[in-house]
């Protein structure tokens, strides 16, 4: 395996090795989750309380922060990287590096001009179904076999999804579609990360900074064309906690990405978001406190649901294990006993008699 950092995991013995790295993991998964909820809140404070009607600009400042931070990361070689350089990647991998920066520019930017129109607590559970698209394009396209307990435990995922559509209070049809179409392509980067990843062997931090730059390039020219400049006011003009939270948010933002790349290196992209939608219920708890949202019983009972699928997920290979025990067990038990009498005798040798 290839850990986080981009170079080989050496060979050790399970005792040796094993506890480093499921603590680099439960370290990425703990920023990812914390990261993950309180980005969303941040974002949709910015957009409802101080009318930042500017998605795309915030999506843009993400990726300059990236950049900033990435690079000097980088450059005081806090991050060792396999690849040594951009120049020592293939043209395929610049091709497929150019590629996950569309991707990922427009699940951002889809994400939050979602975020615009509907509830964060409607657009988390549309979110759920995310590992959906995941599983469906990593078996499609890459030709992945998964067992079948992980197909069944998207039925509840994808029931809950449709539970809370139905049960949304205040439903919004074009930010249904953004919040969508961020959750397909949301699977689609998770994909290509995890090519990049664990085949390409680029570093997480590596790979976000060359991401960076394109998406910051493409981002910054969409809010330029696409967003109303003129009822920008001055940055004076805005409350100086506004500048706070759009900071915070673009600090998170960076370790969101990089806890992402780390989980994505250690399991796979479908595990990345089955886990993420343990932060459903933190950011339900949230959108109630912080804006107010209403839960309907239909929209409880699809978090409700969703939760149960990815229970189900993330532990099927020990429900899967457990069923083959058993059934290994009551083939022994009735196969290889040893030979008794016949079921319709006594031990004495007697018949039984038998009531018709």
């Amino acid at each position: 395996m290839i850990t986080a950092d981009g170079l080989p995991k050496l060979e050790a013995t399970p005792a040796a090795g094993r506890p480093p790295e499921m603590l680099h993991l439960l370290s990425a998964v703990f920023v990812w989750l914390v990261t993950g909820t309180t980005i969303s809140s941040l974002n949709k404070w910015i957009f409802a309380v101080y009318n930042f009607r500017y998605p795309l600009l915030l999506s843009a400042l993400h990726m300059l922060t990236a950049i900033v931070v990435d690079y000097g990361l980088i450059k005081l070689r806090l991050v060792r990287h396999r690849t040594g350089g951009e120049q020592d990647l293939t043209t395929s991998a610049k091709f497929k590096v150019f590629l996950l920066s569309l991707t990922f520019c427009a699940s951002i930017a889809f994400g939050n001009v979602g975020l615009n129109y509907v509830q964060l607590s409607f657009a988390q559970m549309i979110y759920t179904t995310t590992p959906i698209f995941t599983l469906a394009i990593s078996t499609l396209v890459l030709g992945k076999q998964h067992h079948i307990l992980k197909y069944t435990a998207m039925m509840p995922i994808c029931l809950g999804a449709s539970f809370s559509v139905m049960g949304e209070v205040q439903f919004d049809q074009t930010g249904c579609l953004f919040v969508f179409a961020a959750t397909m392509l949301r699977g689609v980067k998770s994909i290509q990360q995890s090519i990049l990843l664990q085949e390409e062997k680029i570093n997480s931090v590596f790979l976000l900074y060359l991401m960076s730059i394109p998406s910051f390039c493409i981002l910054a020219v969409a809010a330029l064309v696409l967003e109303n400049w003129a009822g920008l006011e001055s940055p004076l003009q805005y409350d100086r906690h506004l500048w706070l939270f759009i900071l915070l948010s673009c600090l998170g933002s960076v370790l969101y990405n990089l806890a992402s790349c780390c989980v994505i290196t250690l399991t796979s992209a479908v595990t990345l978001h089955i886990l993420g939608n343990l932060s459903v219920v933190g950011n339900l708890l949230l959108s109630q406190l912080l804006f107010g949202s209403q839960l309907s019983a239909l929209s409880c009972a699809g978090a409700a649901l969703t939760l149960s699928g990815m229970l189900i997920y993330q532990n099927s290979e020990l429900i899967g294990g457990y069923l083959d025990s058993r059934r290994a067990a009551r083939a022994n038990k009735t196969g290889d006993g040893p030979p008794g009498p016949e079921p319709d005798q006594n031990t004495d040798g007697k018949p039984e008699n038998k009531m018709d």
